[in-house]
């Protein structure tokens, strides 16, 4: 769910388990968006967006 919205910033394991990719700076206002509209959809509210999240 949540990756499928950013797949260049996130990974599912084996498990299921999601996961950042790379250093989880984001670069361009595309990736912003991403971020957030992937965090919108994330049942488990694993994911924040912020200055410092």
């Amino acid at each position: 769910m949540c990756a499928g919205h950013a797949p260049s910033l996130i990974d599912v394991d084996d498990l299921g388990f999601a996961f950042v990719l790379g250093d989880g700076q984001l670069s361009t206002p595309e990736e912003v968006a991403a971020a957030e509209k992937a965090a919108a959809s994330c049942p488990e509210r694993a994911i924040t967006v912020g200055e410092n999240a």
